[in-house]
């Protein structure tokens, strides 16, 4: 028994070992985690290493699984906020009923006519394909900086899919093993599951938001017992709901996470630290324990149908869907492209498949869970190989990186400039060789590159090739000149500031071509309007929040040769055009001011209609 359990405690921590190498070699790598992962678990299998397998944990692992999982689940939903989510509410709602509809049914028809699967296989299949997940999505937008419409459409289409997946895929298994064949009867399956969780989340979420907000948890502890509850309460919500039902669990953590995520919740910022490290080691540990279960004579079984089935989910099913999700909003080509190739599977089609073939095979199916393992895990293998793998690539190709900012200067100036970019949505990287610098910028959430900024090959290794703007903002007015020079002679980025910190430092700089910002003037400048314009230095303090100033180009052929008059209806409600540049020179048009093609138009008023309105004058090229 000694020895059992201290080989078992050896195997758990090589596996959370493991799993935090590949967390720290994917964020040096920028590689989704997911990879190596997966390649760490089929490493340490039974096809290479013989170290892990199927009897490893005994008969806890389901339930290691399913309390992983909700953890998981219940830490995705808790950053899935509602101000989020109204940046694409029509196509997130799409993508949850219509694509996921879509998808079912045409990865059943796939795999019935393809594979030659029996139909409960097909469905149970194309049910389990439905989900993407937050295990595998946030990684690639931790990568990928995309927009907020993107990132927004992306997460909620992943958590809500993997609960609905995952509970459909029960009720699939469920319907089959109890011969339930009326439309009616499966469908109060499936509401009797999903009811059931969301009754108990509910009333797990209410419980902990209670005693967060009107319990002295502690006199000097507080944070740390409000981590421990929160953790608790995604635990309870999800055994809890076992408890009545069966498999209804995810919907409780995922129901729990998203109410107390978006209530308004004592150490927020405390909690979410902790339940990110939780969720790394939980992610890490379930995603190795279930790769190293793969079997591959299970994939040589389906071979190149299996290929072919995976290739009309991801390139004919998954285009599909997401194209007739978002038809009609505010997605560009270029973003409708990018949801439809980076769609990876991940942790609930792997673990709830593996599950039900430890089932299928107890009731003398063996060819079915085959089929079933197989194919599911094909499907993850490849899609999270190519397309988590290759979505940086992918996001590069169609030009839907948002713009990339290279800050040289990591200081006040430095992160106060970073946040207000990040917040317009923008990709912002620090350059800072301070350590306490660095150190108090990561703290902060912000991307640092550590290093000397006056070095070309540090320059270029924090990617100023692909920057946009560069920004000296360093307290040394000689370094920010140097920074300046070498980026307009090595580098050519677009746009080149400098920061000058004696105000007798100006015109030199800007005799020698650098575009200067005195901080001393930019003072003078901000209190003189506080004092002489106060309603519009309010409203410039609320850009980026609120309220938005942008410039765009006029690119759209259905603008060129209209008149100011003749467009002002046409833009978002509380949006206007402010001024127009043309050929060097700037005015305010008047209504019968006429449009040309390459003129550059500052856009004015609420933040998510100048937003739309830029998309409109300057749509993103079709790739």
């Amino acid at each position: 028994m000694a020895a059992s359990a201290s080989s078992l405690i050896a195997l758990v921590a090589l596996v959370i070992g493991v799993g935090v190498v590949a967390q720290v070699l994917a964020d040096r790598f920028q590689v989704p985690s997911v990879i190596f992962l997966i390649a760490a678990g089929i490493l340490l299998g039974p096809e290479v290493a013989g170290i892990l397998g199927p009897d490893s944990f005994g008969d806890a692992l389901p339930a290691i699984v399913g309390l992983s999982v909700a953890i998981i689940v219940f830490e995705g939903a808790f950053h899935l906020h509602v101000d989020k989510l109204r940046s694409a509410p029509s196509a997130t709602l799409k993508l949850v009923t219509v694509g996921a509809v879509i998808s079912l049914v045409g990865t059943a028809l796939a795999v019935h006519y393809i594979l030659g699967g029996a139909w409960f296989v097909s469905f149970l299949i194309g049910a389990l394909l439905v989900a993407t997940g937050p295990t595998v999505i946030a990684p690639i937008l931790e990568v990928v900086p995309a927009r907020d419409r993107v990132e927004a459409a992306l997460e909620t289409e992943g958590i809500v899919n993997d609960v609905t997946a995952a509970i459909l895929a029960v009720v699939i298994f469920e319907a089959v093993v109890n011969e339930v064949t009326s439309p009616g009867a499966f469908a109060a399956l499936f509401v009797e599951k999903l009811g059931i969780g969301v009754l108990v989340g509910g009333v797990v979420a209410a419980v902990v938001y209670w005693s967060l907000r009107y319990v002295d948890l502690s006199p000097g502890n507080a944070p740390q017992n409000a981590r421990l509850l929160v953790l608790a309460g995604a635990l309870v919500a999800y055994a809890g709901a076992e408890t009545f039902a069966t498999e209804s669990g995810i919907a409780a953590a995922a129901t729990a996470g998203m109410l107390l995520g978006n209530a308004d919740v004592p150490y927020e910022e405390d909690i979410t630290d902790f339940k990110g490290d939780i969720t790394l080691l939980v992610l890490s540990f379930v995603f190795i324990a279930l790769a190293a279960l793969l079997r591959f004579d299970y994939l040589l079984e389906i071979g190149a149908r299996g290929l072919l089935v995976v290739g009309i989910v991801a390139l004919v099913l998954r285009p599909l869907l997401v194209f007739v999700s978002t038809w009609g909003d505010r997605f560009t080509r270029g973003e409708q492209w990018f949801v439809s190739l980076v769609g990876p599977r991940g942790i609930i089609p792997a673990s709830v498949a593996t599950l039900f073939a430890f089932e299928l095979q107890a009731e003398g199916f063996g060819p079915e869970a085959n089929l079933l393992v197989g194919t599911v895990f094909l499907a993850i293998l490849l899609t999270v190989v190519f397309e988590a793998g290759l979505a940086r690539q992918i996001a590069e190709y169609l030009d839907v990186i948002p713009m990339r900012v290279l800050v040289i200067g990591g200081g006040k100036v430095g992160r106060a400039l970073a946040e207000r970019l990040e917040e317009r949505g923008e990709n912002v990287v620090l350059i800072e060789n301070d350590s306490e610098i660095v150190e108090k910028a990561r703290d902060a959430g912000f991307t640092v590159h550590v290093g000397d900024g006056t070095s070309v090959d540090v320059l270029r290794s924090a990617g100023v090739e692909n920057a946009k703007i560069v920004v000296a903002a360093t307290g040394d007015d000689d370094a920010n000149l140097l920074v300046a020079q070498l980026a307009a002679s090595k580098f050519d980025p677009e746009t080149i500031l400098a920061r000058a910190n004696n105000p007798d430092n100006v015109e030199a700089f800007e005799e020698l071509g650098v575009r200067t910002i005195s901080t001393t003037l930019a003072t003078a400048q901000a209190i003189d309007n506080y004092i002489e314009r106060p309603a519009l230095a309010n409203w410039m303090g609320e850009i980026g929040r609120t309220g938005d100033v942008q410039e765009t180009e006029i690119t759209s052929e259905d603008l060129v040769g209209q008149t100011v008059r003749e467009i002002g209806p046409q833009l978002p409600d509380g949006c206007l055009i402010a001024l127009v540049a043309r050929n060097g020179t700037t005015e305010v048009p008047d209504a019968d001011f006429t449009l040309q093609h390459g003129d550059r138009i500052t856009l004015i008023g609420r933040h998510e209609s100048v937003r739309e309105a830029m998309d409109w004058c300057h749509p993103t090229a079709e790739p």
